[in-house]
């Protein structure tokens, strides 16, 4: 057998228990009927980037001698898209607003936020990711966003004591706290008590006598522990992803997408997913022989040559079948290399829709796909490239800087002093004027230069870029600031529907991301909001109805908008409030591109003038003085008819008080002779004794519970 190839002879074994599983010759159906459809796009897609990078059918066959300069107007505005389309999305770390749907998911919201906003910007490489988006979108016309999970563990050695578990009576307290505690307290249960007293809590629970665990000395065991957990987003190659094209331009409307992506044996062992890997046939397949899979320009003529590490191309078809024979169809997963079969299951995924996220730059009706700027700007670099060739070609064949002399103004000896620079001598009958001849560039014809001007301008008014030579200005529209407003406005509504239809995309991505995070994600994840402030996620707290936003914006509308909040704020002038005038500032400094100062705006507390403080102190102590004083007059005079009635209910009530003490004392006298106040004081001391009775009782228990847990304790203590 030869070394590069795969067992073939290994029994495959079976992926599912389905009643009706699809046929390998089923799936490749699907996907042989699909893909003219996606040829004839991809055909589409080669001739655009072929005039954004001047290369393959872009470049032009001229005539040996002549020019075959190619000037990249597409490429000069796809640079400028790039900048103004990206900045929106990585200018913020809070790029995803997650709001509820009703009040009960409040909570939920704010952690799926905080959760979006960290993987984004933790978990992935944002920059790198949100600029693919971009340059696949203005080069490409058609963004498609493969989503998924990363799951990966490691392995790692630790010191554990290795435990005998007896029985002892002795136990049987700390035991009681043990359960005490799991009943009121299971989170200090769980991270306070050890595992092995855990262990032993649990055997006692099961056998029911007191289990005493024994360290007896220490082990190194190997455990794993969670590498990677979190939603991946990968921008696809358009010409290894085929859709069901009887969508009809609605991606979520397709019963089943193929995607073509390069792998290994390594690679497949390694995830886990796959089955009959050993049935593959690696020397029958690799990247450098499957025709319908796009392998980069890099890495087109290289392979690895040893078994576990060589390339070869996997089918993965993400669809939905009838696999019952109900008639009914689910979501179904499979992958496929070369004839052979490797997986098959049910869509692992909880949305259970296709994986993949679609985004049109220039929308095409009823079609999944989009169009770039490149495709309206095809027929403008054209006529640029040929009068900008025919202007070089022009100046090219002239002899400039050539003299030429007439054959008899000169002898020998004169020639060479001519030559020289030196003066010289010329036959008297040739006027040097004429024996002598300059040679210039001819003159570029004006028709030539309006030509490339209204070119630009074309460009310019079919895709909204801004012109690169004269284009849109100020004097092309006779220098009316109306006209200029308007023309400027057009341009910026033209580029923010485009970041709606990419954020749209990007938002879109952010909910397949939650419906994961809901289930895949670990039990608890602690998420760092600032450098002071973490969070802790539960997964269970992540279910919930909400709405996803992206708050986006261009250059030139944060600018409009600053303005207008300046304009407000001079206007109010001195007459608003503070407190408005600081949310106006930190707005302006917000759309500035100047976090920072907004927030130290919205934080700053203005200090008060001291001298004006103390002035303001002693005008309200005098101001309270007054009316004090003022009080005390109208108390006093209203007090007036009052006293005389005082008087006499004085009188009244020190005679009441004499016939008061005279019954108490009579009422002592009768009860010391009936016993009734020895009865009392009995009850009294009996009510004391018991009192004291219950206190010590209650000692005692206490005592008893600190005991318990001092058990705890010095079991921690003995086994560190």
């Amino acid at each position: 057998m030869d070394e590069n190839t795969t067992n073939t002879d290994t029994p495959a074994v079976s992926l599912n228990d389905w009643k009706k599983p699809p046929t390998l010759l089923e799936l490749k159906q699907d996907l042989s009927d699909a893909r003219p459809i996606q040829t004839n796009h991809v055909t589409k897609v080669d001739a655009w980037l072929d005039n954004l990078n001047v290369t393959g059918k872009a470049k032009v066959k001229t005539p040996e001698g002549n020019s075959k300069i190619v000037p990249k107007l597409i490429r000069k505005q796809a640079e400028w898209r790039y900048a103004a389309l990206s900045e929106p999305f990585l200018s913020t770390d809070d790029l995803f607003n997650v709001s509820p749907i009703s009040w009960e998911d409040k909570e939920a919201a704010r952690q799926n936020q905080i959760l979006l906003n960290n993987q984004i910007n933790t978990k992935m490489d944002k920059v790198s990711f949100i600029d693919e988006y971009v340059r696949t979108a203005v080069d490409e016309g058609t963004v498609i966003v493969q989503t998924g999970w990363r799951f990966e563990e490691e392995e790692y050695e630790e010191e554990e004591p290795i435990v005998q578990y007896v029985v002892n009576p002795e136990y049987g307290p700390m035991h009681e706290q043990l359960a005490q505690m799991l009943a009121e307290s299971p989170s200090q249960y769980a991270t306070d008590v050890p595992e092995e007293l855990k262990q032993a809590h649990e055997l006692t629970m099961e056998q029911g006598v007191p289990i005493q665990p024994v360290i007896t000395g220490k082990q190194t065991v190997k455990k794993t522990r969670i590498k990677y957990n979190h939603p991946t987003a990968e921008i696809c190659d358009i010409r290894n992803v085929v859709f069901d094209p009887t969508c009809l331009g609605n991606y979520e409307l397709a019963r089943f997408a193929v995607k073509t992506f390069e792998s290994s044996l390594a690679e497949l062992e390694a995830t886990g997913k796959y089955k009959n890997l050993k049935k593959i046939n690696i020397s029958g397949n690799s990247i450098l022989g499957t025709p319908d899979h796009a392998v980069p320009t890099d890495t087109q003529s290289f392979n690895f040559k040893d078994e576990p590490r060589k390339k070869f191309v996997v089918h993965e078809y993400w669809g939905y079948r009838d696999i019952d024979g109900s008639g009914k169809v689910v979501p179904i997963v499979a992958a496929w290399v070369g004839d052979q079969l490797i997986r098959l299951e049910e869509n692992p995924y909880p949305d259970k829709a296709l994986p993949f996220v679609v985004v049109q730059y220039l929308p095409v009706r009823k079609s999944i796909y989009g169009e770039p700027d490149g495709a309206l700007l095809e027929d403008n670099q054209q006529i640029i490239g040929a009068v900008t060739r025919g202007m070089i070609d022009i100046l090219a064949k002239s002899a400039n800087g050539q003299t030429g002399i007439r054959k008899d103004m000169l002898d020998a000896t004169n020639r060479r002093k001519f030559d020289k620079g030196m003066d010289y001598e010329f036959n008297a009958n040739v006027d040097p004027r004429q024996g002598v001849y300059m040679h210039t560039y001819p003159e570029i014809p004006a028709s030539a230069q309006f030509m490339l001007q209204l070119q630009n301008m074309e460009a310019e008014s079919l895709t909204g870029v801004k012109s690169f030579s004269s284009g849109v200005s100020g004097a092309s529209l006779g220098d009316v600031a109306a006209g200029v407003r308007g023309a400027l406005d057009a341009a910026s509504k033209r580029e923010l529907g485009i970041l709606r239809r990419l954020s749209a995309g990007i938002c879109k991505i952010g909910r397949k991301f939650i419906s994961m995070n809901s289930e895949l994600l670990s039990e608890e994840e602690v998420v760092r909001v600032t450098n002071e402030e973490f969070v802790t996620v539960r997964r269970d707290d992540l279910a919930g109805n909400f709405d996803l936003k992206l708050s986006i914006s261009t250059a030139e509308e944060d600018n409009n908008k600053a303005q207008e909040l300046a304009f407000m704020l001079q206007t109010a002038g001195p007459t608003m409030d503070g407190s408005m005038s600081r949310m106006i500032l930190a707005e302006i400094a917000r759309l500035r591109k100047m976090p920072d100062l907004a927030k130290r705006i919205e934080s700053f507390q203005p200090q008060p003038d001291p001298v004006a403080q103390q002035m303001q102190q002693l005008e309200m102590l005098h101001l309270q003085a007054k009316i004090a004083k003022e009080n005390a007059m109208a108390r006093h005079y209203e007090s007036m008819p009052v006293l005389t009635d005082a008087k006499a209910g004085t009188e009244a009530a020190k005679q009441r008080n004499l016939d008061s003490d005279t019954d108490i004392k009579n009422l002592d006298f009768v009860e010391q002779e009936s016993g009734v106040k020895q009865e009392r004081d009995l009850q009294k001391v009996g009510e004391q004794a018991r009192s004291q009775v219950a206190l010590k009782e209650i000692d005692r228990e206490i005592q008893r519970e600190n005991k318990k847990f001092d058990l705890i304790k010095e079991y921690a203590k003995a086994k560190q």
